[in-house]
């Protein structure tokens, strides 16, 4: 990259001479967009779940455990809050860094994660955009996710931070239907 001090750059700096653009635009493309908040919340509900069950049911075996050494186990509660977190953040890590790009509710609600260029998601975009998500979420109340409805693209808080946009997966990769043979 360099930086040219001529007066019609208006000093921004630029690697091929122009910026690059967002590859969805909701105004050419809002087919992209469209329904997106809506499956969201509810792709949000079904990872809720995957991510629970998990969890309870280590909850249950260390309780169980502790039953049967006498209150022993029970000292492993100490580290089930921690692998609580641990799991979740490697879950939407490995799933938004796989080839799906999208969680397990995502692909239920036909959803897929994308950089702001098009690039498919990888492992520390997802890891990452699950903490910054509920850091947000924390710090700023649940209200911060009505900043999806009142833009085009449907990004909330973290995504802006990250460049993350989620598409719709079934507009942007059509799947083609094969004709029957019999």
């Amino acid at each position: 990259m360099s930086y040219s001090g001529s007066p019609n750059d208006s000093g921004v700096w630029r690697n091929d001479g122009g910026a690059q653009s967002h590859a969805y635009d909701p105004y050419l493309h809002p087919e992209l967009f469209r329904g997106v908040a809506t499956r969201r919340a509810f792709a949000f509900l079904i990872d809720m779940v995957v991510i629970s069950v998990p969890v309870i049911l280590g909850y249950i075996f260390i309780a169980v455990f502790g039953v049967v050494t006498l209150g022993i186990g029970w000292a492993l509660f100490w580290l089930a809050w921690p692998a609580s977190v641990i799991w979740a953040i490697v879950y939407y890590g490995a799933c938004i860094g796989g080839p799906s790009s999208a969680t397990v509710g995502m692909r239920i609600m036909d959803l897929e994660l994308r950089t702001w260029y098009g690039a498919p998601g990888y492992f520390v975009l997802g890891a990452t955009h699950a903490v910054l998500f509920w850091v947000s979420v924390s710090f700023l109340s649940p209200f911060v996710v009505l900043v999806g409805l009142f833009n085009g693209r449907r990004r909330l808080l973290h995504d802006f931070v990250l460049g993350t946009v989620v598409i719709n997966n079934s507009v942007r990769a059509p799947v083609s239907q094969t004709a029957r043979t019999w």
